[in-house]
């Protein structure tokens, strides 16, 4: 599929655009770059009988005249000639390709571009894109830190000098063109300028969970052939120096917080870092950045690596900076006023698109949470930055929510039924906004001044214009009960192959339950449908990734003959245009009997008839019928794990029904008959909304511990690995299906 045919010149004297605007030539800014775009080689042959083959496509707007001085057109068959190019007139040349996909590391792709609209933008590099944020918000607050208690803030100028100052070092300590950066720690600003860094010296910026044992460590750095691995800490580095002799690409490790325990001379502090590339020419630097081509790579996300090992998505800097663009256009970000709270892990392509990439094409200011965000400094953080936007996995929302109704539970009858009444009203109120009627109930604005602005304010999230969550299913409950306080969440949908978001809900657009619109420009197929509409969701767009690195067998099952991209998920559109996910293939349970049974809605409807339900993972893959894992809720310790304490939610229920009971194990032993019977009737009402005999749950068990990421249930991202989960409970499945039964 060929789209970039409408955006070439057709005349064989096409000009390139010169810039009447560049940088002041004392600001180290008065970087400049080559503007003709070139188009990716290979297409023009396929076009032949409508343009010309040597094409190129101007930048400049159409509504603007051709600036004076336009570099004339070069002989057919010569390189262009490199102009001056400003802000004013981003653009770049594109490498060389034929093909839409490319598992190797030192290859361009070609571009889904379209004759107008969004998929006709100009592609520019992470290089560029910053250059137009400093042009008009160098002086803005960036990246803003705690330094002993204090908040550091880095401006955008500050940020981009730092950000060559890095590359210049990567290039002293030998990083080779299309290796590997690996970034193995929590969210910082040394993070992103290492991450940004790498990309400005050539290099492929890699983040490495910092979850990952020293084995998964040493796969990324040998996958990526990374001369660098910026690590944290000790912890970190000690998992490294564990697989060190494994890696024979790697040339330096820094360590960007703490002294260094050991002097050698492969390891440096990052104050090191920084200044070993003083002497290293501005000039070395530019002809690297001028090289940079937006069809060819500068990012690699790795998959969680479930079902295998890691799979490096490489992602272009067309992949980057378009999707930036487009999605936060979409999602009403506004440029020079967002505050973004970062602290889900960059090496997750949702963090790392909002985080880095939206936040420097918006010029937004980035606080960076605490290491223990997820185990309860979070809202400390948020209160203090008081973000405008704010993007959550679901488990932090359920988390929110649990403390939430703990403490309301804690409150006196008469305060309980003033937030019953209030959330009653936020309901009523924003189902009518979310369908267009718009009423306002009587006692909103009372409701507004009692309870929602104030929980807002507890939250920190006052200031929040709008909330998302993303990167795995999240509840109607939990939907509902942020709605009711007059916080509507909007789901986002997309993968790490389609640089992050495809589908995006807005404030003025959405559905409960609903993943919202494809993005302007992209596109969605369902392909293979069945009769009630459902069929798997497949991508095309500017932000459909460029392929695995080094597998192109993985590469083609992902991307079908017309470069579409699989993802894998089962989901229908409704008479709007929302998309709703209705399952996944992989997860796709199919029984003995040969029924398919997607598993999420079954689960989601157990843990919403009972509440006390913290996990539930549907089992019946080749078996004769359904079962459940089940765990209590609990209270988590300082490392965010589980302990054996019921959380307060459960203290309650079981107070309500009197049970001296506050362990897990307790309930357990002793099969508590009041718990085990609201389970057993919670799963009866799940079953009697069942399509099918088949789709019954008929047994299921209570774990002795909850689902974490530190236990190896979840991942980093909180999302269940549900083969890693099958295997760590073997024998309780084994006991449930020793005897089968027939109800």
């Amino acid at each position: 599929m060929n789209v970039q045919e409408d955006l070439v010149v057709s005349n064989s004297n096409s000009h390139s655009i010169s810039s009447q605007n560049t940088l002041n030539s004392s600001d180290s800014t008065n970087f400049k770059m080559h503007s003709p775009v070139v188009l990716n080689g290979g297409a023009a042959k396929k076009q032949e009988s409508r343009h010309s083959s040597n094409t190129e496509v101007q930048t400049q707007p159409a509504t603007s005249p051709e600036p004076n001085g336009a570099a004339a057109g070069h002989p057919p068959g010569e390189e262009p000639k490199p102009v001056a190019l400003s802000t004013a007139h981003l653009a770049t040349t594109l490498s060389p390709a034929d093909e839409e996909w490319s598992s190797s590391r030192d290859k361009g792709v070609r571009l889904r571009m379209e004759g107008s609209g969004p998929a006709a933008e100009t592609p520019i590099t992470v290089h560029q894109m910053f250059l137009e944020t400093l042009e008009g918000y160098g002086d803005s607050p960036a990246l803003v830190s705690k330094k002993d208690g204090q908040w550091v803030t880095l401006t955008w100028s500050q940020y981009y000098q730092q950000c060559r100052a890095a590359a210049k070092s990567f290039l002293k300590l030998g990083l080779e063109r299309y290796h590997g950066v690996g970034i193995l720690g929590f969210n910082s600003p040394e993070w992103f300028i290492s991450d940004v860094g790498c990309i400005l010296a050539g290099g492929l910026a890699t983040g490495i969970y910092t979850t990952n044992s020293p084995e998964a460590c040493q796969y990324v750095a040998m996958n990526c052939e990374a001369n660098v691995l910026v690590v944290e800490n000790k912890k970190q580095l000690d998992k490294i120096l564990q697989v060190k002799d494994q890696l024979p690409h790697l040339k330096a490790i820094v360590q960007y917080k703490g002294e260094l325990e050991q002097k050698t001379p492969f390891l440096y502090t990052w104050a090191e870092f920084m200044k070993l590339g003083e002497d290293v020419p501005e000039e070395q630097l530019n002809a690297v950045i001028d090289s940079l081509r937006a069809n060819e790579c500068c990012t690699l996300i790795y998959t969680s690596g479930t079902t295998g090992n890691p799979k490096g998505v490489m992602l272009s800097h067309d992949n980057l900076t378009w999707t930036a663009k487009t999605s936060a256009t979409m999602a009403d970000i506004r440029i020079g006023v967002e505050v973004i709270v970062s602290y889900l892990p960059l090496s997750h392509v949702a963090a790392q698109v909002v985080d880095v990439w939206i936040s420097m094409r918006f010029a937004g200011t980035i606080y960076f949470a605490e290491p223990d965000a997820l185990k309860g400094s979070l809202v400390t953080t948020l209160k203090e930055a008081r973000p405008t936007c704010f993007l959550g996995v679901p488990r932090v929302w359920e988390k929110m929510q649990e403390k939430m109704k703990a403490a309301g539970a804690k409150g006196s009858p008469l305060r309980k039924k003033v937030a019953d009444w209030a959330k009653s009203i936020g309901l009523q109120y924003n189902y009518s906004a979310m369908n267009g009627e718009n009423q306002v109930p009587w006692g909103f604005m009372l409701a507004n001044n009692l309870v929602f602005k104030k929980v807002r304010a507890a939250l920190g999230l006052d200031n929040c214009r709008v909330c998302f969550t993303g990167a795995a299913p999240i509840t109607k409950d939990t939907l509902e009960y942020f709605m009711s306080l007059n916080m509507p969440v909007m789901e986002l949908y997309g993968m790490s192959e389609s640089s992050g978001p495809h589908t995006i809900s807005i404030n003025s657009d959405y559905r409960i339950t609903s993943c919202g619109k494809v993005m302007p420009g992209s596109k969605i197929n369902l392909d293979n449908p069945d009769e009630e509409g459902n069929g798997e969701i497949c991508f095309w767009g500017r932000n459909v990734f460029m392929g695995y690195l080094n597998t192109p067998d993985k590469t083609l099952e992902a991307l079908d003959q017309d470069g579409w991209l699989r993802s894998g998920d089962l989901g229908r559109l409704d008479q709007n245009n929302f998309l709703y996910i209705t399952g996944r293939i992989k997860e796709l349970i199919i029984t003995a009997g040969g029924e398919n049974v997607p598993p999420v809605p079954i689960e989601d409807a157990l843990k919403a008839e009972v509440p006390i339900i913290s996990a539930a993972m549907l089992i019946g893959d080749k078996l004769k019928f359904l079962s459940m894992l089940l765990t209590l809720k609990c209270v988590l310790d300082d490392n965010g794990d589980p302990t054996d304490e019921l959380s307060p939610e459960v203290l309650d229920f079981c107070q309500q029904h009197g049970i001296t009971s506050t362990k897990v194990s307790q309930i357990i032993a002793t099969k508590e008959p009041a718990v085990y019977k609201a389970i057993s009737e919670g799963v009866e009402r799940v079953n009697a909304r069942a399509t099918s005999n088949a789709q019954r749950v008929q047994k299921w068990v209570i774990l002795e511990r909850d689902f974490s990421v530190g236990g190896g249930e979840l991942g980093p991202t909180m999302k269940l690995r549900r083969p890693i989960v099958v295997k760590m409970y073997q024998e309780q499945i084994n006991d449930m299906y020793a005897v089968t039964s027939e109800k």
